[in-house]
């Protein structure tokens, strides 16, 4: 997993990240998953306008980005803007639960291995924003992270049967984690946003308010516990009955049902004894088919990660948890 640090402004941060990756001959544009197509250039025109009015600097990052490494602004940000919009890639599972000791958020990214050595755990410190620790298959975009108030922001990708102009998943990600301290925030910022593709948010704060929010640029749905106790789990489906019609069994999900059940089941019967440990138990397959992939197909968990809120801690696993062992990460205290 490749480690970076980004402060100042983000047009800053972006050309200096950009221009590092230049030094050491390394071409975004030359990598084979750098796809560019005149419908992708098209929808990310279309989201342009909706940049930037709601976050106009993402838009000066994408373009220091563009400068440093010599490459076309156009290019980069329809990459990045219809990024979520038009295949179905990446997979995931997302939990959070609580009780009198414990707020814990969840997530295992499963993802392609090709890949592996280009994952990135960003620590962003930039002006006018919140800091934040993220992990990320691409870069820019964020696809979990916990910032300096104890909010965190996890997406699981959900097959895009549609699409409109607006905000994707992995932006919505870094702006929640930029923008808002708490789950009540994030949850009105959402309800704002245009959204472009389709995903589920799950959401975690200080207080102990634990959201999945199910959405796409037509419905926005908000799951929160029930009486089975005090957490909420996803994967890379829709599991509400409002937004099950977007649903598409044809698809290869990486056994999605399985895992929301693994992780909703194991939570449920132990409602009564959450922990840090049981949390790793779960990423790690020990209750259920969670990470326990085929490597030789080309498909693995790529890293594990745990927000232990309450008492402000961070712990990763870069590669599969079922192999390997959680490591803190001490360097974003929070507040």
């Amino acid at each position: 997993m490749y480690h970076a640090r980004f402060k100042n402004s983000h047009y800053e941060s972006g050309y200096n990240w950009g221009k590092l990756l230049y030094q050491r001959n390394k071409i975004i544009t030359n990598n084979h998953t750098f796809i560019i197509t005149e419908e992708r250039k098209k929808f990310a025109k279309d989201c342009l306008p909706i940049y930037k009015k709601y976050y106009p600097e993402i838009l000066e990052e994408i373009k220091g980005i563009a400068e440093g490494q010599g490459i076309s602004y156009e290019d980069l940000y329809t990459f990045l803007l219809s990024m979520y919009c038009f295949e179905f890639n990446n997979r995931c599972t997302c939990f959070a639960l609580k009780d009198e000791s414990n707020i814990i958020f969840g997530r295992n990214s499963d993802f392609l291995v090709e890949l592996e050595n280009l994952y990135m755990n960003c620590l962003y410190r930039l002006n006018n924003a919140y800091a934040f620790n993220g992990n990320t298959t691409a870069f820019v975009e964020i696809e979990d992270g916990i910032n300096e108030f104890g909010l965190a922001v996890g997406l699981t990708f959900v097959y895009p049967k549609i699409r409109r102009p607006g905000i994707n998943a992995g932006m919505l990600v870094r702006y929640l984690l930029e923008r808002c301290k708490t789950t009540t925030e994030a949850i009105k910022q959402i309800k704002q946003l245009p959204i472009a593709s389709t995903q589920t948010l799950t959401i975690a704060d200080q207080k102990g308010e634990l959201v999945v929010v199910e959405c796409n640029p037509e419905k926005i749905e908000i799951i929160k516990p029930n009486k089975d106790g005090n957490f909420v789990a996803t994967a890379n489906n829709f599991n509400s009955p409002k937004m099950k019609e977007y649903r598409n069994p044809k698809i290869d999900d990486w056994k999605a049902d399985d895992r929301y059940k693994t992780a909703y089941n194991s939570l449920k019967e132990n409602r009564n004894n959450f922990s840090l440990k049981l949390a790793q138990n779960i990423l790690s397959g020990k209750y259920g088919f969670i990470c326990q992939y085929d490597r030789k197909t080309g498909a693995d968990t790529v890293w594990s990660v745990l927000y232990d809120i309450k008492n402000k801690k961070i712990y990763r696993v870069e590669g599969n948890p079922s192999r390997k062992k959680y490591r803190e990460d001490n360097r974003l205290k929070l507040i």
